[in-house]
């Protein structure tokens, strides 16, 4: 509480200064008046310790500040006055109207004023003189001038700690947007990581245990030579993968995404990773060839979303036919992949619910609609069933 009411440097600086200069004029004999009921020289340093006493108070306390400096300068002028005294009362009026209320910052320049303007009108009409428009003048310098410097300096101050908030509120919200890019292109880069070395991986991890649990050499050697070819495309894509991601390569030559155009040789890999498992993938597209051309965007989540369906169904699907089917109606494309639900006999490979994720992420950001799961089949069987709609015009992906 003491610390909250101790004045600061810039007070006691001024308090100080104010008082030594009053003391100065004071034994110097410069005063402002004479002939008042108080003039004896000493009574002049009465309100000047008074006044010096306000300038204390200034900032910590403006209001009693202000109080104390109006009744130090009405008592002054009944003694032979003194120059600091007046002074020192503008700084106590621009630091009532800066440092106070802002109630108080709106009524103390209106009521100076009035008092300005009431006092003028006043003296003329008690004087006739035109010499009592100086008293005016005097006491708006006085009062109205600090009141209105500090009405002005208060305002530049509010703006710029306004400008400061929101320069503050604006490097906020750059941050939330920049942590935001950030994590939706880490999501992006996982999504394009799994789906393309996962079929890959998938593919290598089925045939070397088959490869390590029949000893067969022919078998073996196959093994080895899907788990080769998978290896090698793997890497290319990998190698793809950090070309996109390397800044200033020396690879000029742009990385092209994957399109529905590559979806033959992705079955032709499928059947031949496929094959030990008893899968037979078939590729249906009834689209019109005559269509018009897909967004990339909807090229490369179309592609995925197969990409990933084969990939799972190479992990865990049961021998029998596994359909991709590509169709379009009206504005909408539709990618459907089913395969048959249930256990397999032999090696499989291990999941981690990523796939479906990121293929149901990549469908909302194009405002399409994914569905996964199993169901009844036409035979009695089970058949898990994968299938998106997607968009295809940009104006309905931005909505």
């Amino acid at each position: 509480m003491l610390t909250s009411i101790r004045p600061d440097r810039d007070a006691v600086a001024l308090a100080v200064s104010g008082l030594l200069g009053g003391l100065l004029l004071w034994l110097l004999g410069l005063h402002t008046q004479g002939g008042h009921p108080f003039s004896a020289s000493w009574v002049t340093l009465v309100p000047l310790t008074a006044m010096a006493a306000a300038e204390l108070l200034r900032r910590n306390a403006p209001r009693t500040a202000l109080a104390v400096g109006t009744l130090a300068l009405v008592a002054d002028q009944f003694t032979r006055g003194s120059l600091a005294t007046i002074l020192m009362f503008t700084d106590v009026m621009y630091a009532a109207v800066l440092y106070g209320t802002p109630a108080a910052a709106r009524r103390l320049p209106v009521a100076t004023l009035l008092v300005t303007v009431a006092s003028t009108i006043g003296f003329l009409a008690w004087f006739r003189k035109p010499e009592a428009l100086l008293i005016g003048l005097v006491i708006g310098l006085v009062s109205f001038i600090p009141a209105l410097t500090g009405v002005s300096v208060r305002s530049h101050r509010t703006a710029a700690d306004a400008a400061r908030l929101a320069a503050a509120q604006t490097a906020r919200l750059a941050e939330m947007d920049r942590t935001q890019a950030v994590i939706a292109e880490r999501a992006r880069m996982a999504r394009e990581l799994h789906d393309m070395v996962a079929n890959h991986l998938s593919a290598v991890a089925i045939h070397s245990t088959a490869a390590l649990s029949i000893d067969d050499p022919e078998t073996s050697r196959n093994a080895l030579k899907v788990i080769r070819e998978n290896s090698v495309e793997g890497l290319a894509e990998m190698r793809r993968l950090i070309g996109l991601l390397r800044e200033g390569g020396q690879d000029d030559t742009p990385a092209a995404a994957p399109t529905l155009a590559a979806l033959d040789t992705l079955i032709e890999q499928t059947n031949a990773n496929g094959a030990s498992a008893g899968l037979v993938c078939t590729l249906e597209d009834t689209r019109d060839p005559g269509a018009d051309a897909l967004p990339t965007p909807v090229e490369l989540a179309a592609y995925r979303i197969v990409q990933e369906s084969l990939t799972n169904a190479l992990k865990h699907a049961a021998p029998g036919p596994v359909v991709v089917r590509l169709g379009r109606s009206g504005e909408l494309l539709t990618v459907e992949v089913t395969s048959v639900f249930g256990s397999r006999t032999g090696p499989t490979a291990p999941g981690s619910g990523a796939g479906l994720v990121g293929m149901r992420e990549r469908v909302a950001l194009l405002g399409g609609t994914f569905g996964a799961g199993a169901e009844p089949g036409g035979d009695g069987a089970k058949i898990w069933r994968v299938r998106a709609e997607l968009p295809v015009r940009e104006r309905e992906m931005r909505e």
